[in-house]
């Protein structure tokens, strides 16, 4: 496999190919080849047994001209500052290429939170939140979950951040974080935004190839929130769930796998291993197995040249933030595989983010049919949109979708200018 630090040397080299393509203004370019602000901070935090341990928790903050900040935070032993770096230009890319008006960060704790109790995940959290400070907050930085986060950790954060405000303010900073439960200031529907708007997309791809999703079979590498939505959007219109993969090994049935039934088994057992009576096979496996349609849904850098030469697929559908390789990538071009690109493809997650967030500030909440619908209207205007770029400038959809972006932020500093 691809050495992580790979992936910001792949999001650069993309960024420069795009910019040299379409000759993005110099000043522009040079702004956004590197984040405004790089937070790195060390904190103790008590365990349960009495000892302190010290963890790095990183926040990157790449661009703000079109608005707040926003961007996820995940908790994950191989967190590194380059791989922030290179998540958070994605999320400026990701906002400016679906029209919101939002900027782009990453954040995240450098360690395993399947080692730690939910206490001591809070205290982690909690810990994190006072060290960011001032550094988010609901007008300028706005984090979510992302892997190895969820709606706890994010009602944690704002519970957090929120006590460190005056009385009167309290209950006005809920937007400090969106992907919180509903209980506590979130929104119908956020859970599974990112895999829903997966499987909108898909459905796009499948009206403009004529593919019957009723009659096409899918894999899922990672089963957790995104991979077992988008498993769940894409079986109700009628696909084949055929193989699964993910850390614990790979299970695969032709005949199609419960995707209901596994969601369930995955959130009680951490995995897919020992799910029903299939026999647990190994990663080679999974992406030599045909189908219709791939979604990795786990990690960065999953397709390399030697998952893309098995991978015997029409779409790969990037669930996850850059599953594949530069290497990979060209070798499934080359297969006549097309690639929605994860700034496209899971934008799901950050649209009804925003939705949350504009709730939060208006102190009203949408019925979750408003969320879904508001969610098709974005994303699926945003894909015809990539789609048509695509073919305008003969590229593809990559490609697209960075020069549909890097054009909105041009317009924007043009319009703005550069102050002082």
């Amino acid at each position: 496999m691809a050495d992580k630090v790979v992936f910001l040397e792949y999001v650069m080299k993309k960024f420069e190919e795009v910019a040299d393509k379409i000759n993005l203004d110099p000043k522009v370019r040079t702004i956004l080849s590197q984040p405004k602000n790089e937070i790195i901070v060390n904190f103790p935090v008590q365990m349960d047994n009495g000892e302190y341990k010290l963890f790095k928790g990183y926040r990157i903050q790449h661009n703000n001209v079109q608005g707040p900040y926003k961007g996820g935070i995940r908790y994950h032993e191989e967190v590194k500052l380059d791989e922030v770096k290179a998540l958070a230009m994605l999320m400026t890319i990701k906002c400016a290429l679906v029209g919101l008006p939002l900027g782009g960060a990453k954040g995240g704790i450098k360690f395993n939170p399947r080692e730690f109790s939910q206490d001591e995940l809070m205290r982690i959290t909690r810990r994190f939140t006072h060290s960011l400070g001032d550094s988010i907050g609901p007008n300028y930085d706005i984090p979510a979950p992302d892997m190895g986060t969820n709606a706890q950790t994010m009602v944690w954060m704002m519970d957090t951040y929120m006590n460190t405000r005056d009385q009167g303010s309290r209950h006005n900073v809920r937007g400090v974080v969106t992907g919180k439960s509903v209980e506590c200031g979130g929104t119908l529907g956020r859970n599974s935004a990112t895999g829903t708007g997966v499987v909108m997309c898909v459905e796009e791809w499948a009206k403009g190839t004529g593919l019957n999703l009723a009659d096409s079979t899918f894999s899922i590498q990672g089963f957790g929130n995104v991979g077992s939505w988008a498993a769940i959007g894409l079986a109700s219109l009628g696909a084949h769930l055929t193989a699964v993969n993910d850390h614990t090994g790979t299970i695969i049935c032709p005949e199609g796998i419960n995707v209901y039934s596994l969601k369930e088994y995955v959130a009680k057992n951490g995995g897919i291993a020992g799910f029903g009576d299939y026999p647990v096979l190994s990663r080679e496996e999974f992406f030599s197995h045909e189908v219709d349609i791939l979604i990795p849904a786990a990690l960065e850098n999953q397709i390399d040249t030697e998952e893309a030469e098995a991978i015997k697929a029409k779409l790969i559908a990037e669930g996850a933030n850059g599953p594949t390789t530069p290497a990979g990538e060209e070798i499934l071009k080359n297969k006549g595989v097309s690639i929605m690109p994860d700034v496209l493809a899971n934008s799901g997650g950050v649209i009804v983010s925003y939705f949350e967030w504009v709730q939060n500030k208006a102190s009203n909440y949408w019925v979750e049919e408003k969320v879904h619908s508001e969610l098709k209207r974005v994303i699926t205007s945003a894909y015809l949109e990539v789609v048509n770029t695509s073919k305008n400038h003969n590229c593809d959809m990559r490609s697209a979708s960075f020069i549909k972006a890097f054009e909105s932020l041009q317009n924007t500093y043009a319009l703005r200018g550069i102050f002082p």
